[in-house]
Order: C-alpha cells, then structure tokens, then sequence
C-alpha cells in the first residue's frame, strides 16, 4: 500500500470514529438534547398522534409500542398497545426495550417520563403549538430513526402545502369563529393552541383568542355575547355531533342565523400531524363558504 493510500485509509477510519462516537443529537420541543449512539430501531410511542408523525418520517416500522387509538395509518392499529396517552403501563414500556420513547408534554404524565428517564432510557419529548414546527418535528425524528431521507421529503411535502394554503387564503375577509371542542362542558380552544393558527391561516379569528388557556370551558352566554359568524366542532369521531346543531336554537347568533355551522373530523384538526393540512383545507372551505353566506353589502371590504 502506498503512503498516500494508507494516510487515506487512517483519516478515513478516523473520521469514521468520530462520526460514530458523535452519535445523534436532536433538540426536543422542550429545548432539551436526545442522543443516541446510533439510530432508534425499537421505538416506543405515547401519544396517537406521535405514532402517526413517526410514521409519515418513514420509521412506522420501528415502533415497537404505543398507545390506545393510535389508528393511522392502517399499520399501526397492529401495534402493541401500553395503555393510554394519559395513564400508560410504565412496566410495558420498559419490557418493549425501546432505545428511545418519544413522548407528548401536554398529554403524558411529567412524573411518569421522569421515571423512564431514570431507568435510562432516552425521551424525546413533543409539544406542537404551530403548523410551522411539524415540519421540523417529522425531520429531527427521521434524523433519531435514520429515516433522515424519507423525513426530509415528508417535511419538505408539508412546507409546499403550507405555503399554498397561505397564499391562497391571504388577505381574505375575517370571519370570527368559535371552535367547540365539547359541549357538555363547553369547551374550545385559548389563542396559544394550535387549531389557532389554523383558523388565522384562513383568515378567521378565534372569538375566544384572548385566552391563555389551552382548552377552556366557556358559557353559552360568553358565545352569544362573541357572537361569531361561523361555528366549527369536532366532537368524537368521524360522524357530525348531534350536539352542533343545538345552535340553531339561538336565532340571534348569527352563525346559526346563516347556517355557518360546520363540522371536521377530529383527527383531521385535533393532531399534530401531517394531516392536519386535511383539516385545514376543510376549515378554510368552510369559512369561505359562511363568507358566500354573507349578505351583498356584508361582502364589502
């Protein structure tokens, strides 16, 4: 072997060395560091909606666990459960050997992650709070799964629709909306939640946008005192909620006087996921639809 080939050969080896004593470091959405010495391959999941985003990364097939209604896409209804999002089995979890679990800040117990940090293992822990940063989520978890390729794909897909939506909504008339997440207690939605920033991509404005909250119970008065234009539910399941029509008993609120009252299903707007777009396109057609709904003058800009 010449000199010059084995200097290649020893900084090739080096290098190679230092990439893998490197590892993998992301930051969660929290600010902290997740390493790993190489990537993930025994996955665990708590929360349904971070099965779905593991997925659209391109590492669906490495999730060895997760959680009760993690249902998309049809491969991960065969995944081994461990409870729920808000109560899951701490003894199943450790006995799946997950080399990384990727957790919800908002819907997973803080004392129950702090238990499997302890035991070593490492979280990456997810909490979503506008459409920009599910993007960024699907690449660092394809970056954890070395899914990188498919990841940035997925995350470059959803950027492009993004943008799209946003010009073709931009600069539209605002139509003010109340999201009802229940109705018994009435619950909807603070300024600060995600579904928002959706209903300001389509140029509506949440009535109830100055609270802090993330899903505050509100009165029926407070909403006829807002008074909104349109009115958007999700309820429980892929069937409209009986409940959204209970509306149209109040003839002076003016979202059930024009008929603006809409409904999308929950796993189309209440996930942090890729297909939160699907919702998106369906909350902007719906508004433009109470906007076609308004009176000739009420068209006036």
């Amino acid at each position: 072997m010449t000199p010059n080939r084995l200097l290649w050969l020893c900084f090739w080896l080096l290098s190679a060395s230092s990439a893998l004593a490197a590892g993998i470091s992301v930051r969660d959405d929290t600010g902290a560091t997740v390493s790993l010495a190489q990537p993930a391959q025994r996955i665990v999941t708590l929360s349904p909606h971070l099965a779905e985003t593991v997925f659209a990364a391109g590492a669906g097939g490495q999730i060895v666990g997760t959680v009760d209604y993690s249902n998309y896409p049809e491969a991960a209804r065969r995944i081994p459960r461990v409870g729920g999002y808000s109560r899951f089995d701490l003894e199943a979890v450790v006995a799946l050997k997950p080399d990384l679990i990727i957790a919800w800040e908002g819907g997973n117990a803080p004392a129950h992650l702090q238990k499997l940090r302890r035991l070593g293992l490492p979280v990456y822990l997810s909490q979503i709070n506008r459409l920009e940063d599910i993007a960024s989520e699907i690449e660092r978890i394809g970056a954890l799964a070395g899914t990188r390729q498919s990841a940035d794909t997925a995350a470059r897909t959803f950027r492009q629709r993004l943008a799209d939506l946003q010009a073709r909504y931009a600069g539209r008339p605002v139509v003010r909306t109340f999201y009802e997440v229940w109705h018994q207690p009435l619950k909807t939605i603070g300024g600060q939640q995600f579904i928002s920033s959706v209903i300001r991509l389509c140029g509506g404005e949440n009535v109830f946008g100055t609270l802090t909250a993330t899903a505050p119970d509100v009165t029926v008065e407070a909403v006829l005192a807002a008074n909104p234009e349109a009115i958007i539910a999700s309820g429980m399941g892929e069937a409209r909620p009986e409940w959204l029509d209970d509306w149209q008993a109040r003839p002076g609120l003016l979202a059930a006087q024009r008929k603006n009252l809409f409904f999308i299903p929950p796993d189309l707007i209440q996930r942090h996921t890729p297909r939160l777009l699907d919702g998106a396109e369906r909350l902007c057609q719906h508004l433009e639809t109470a906007r076609s709904r308004r009176p000739a003058a009420g068209n006036r800009e």
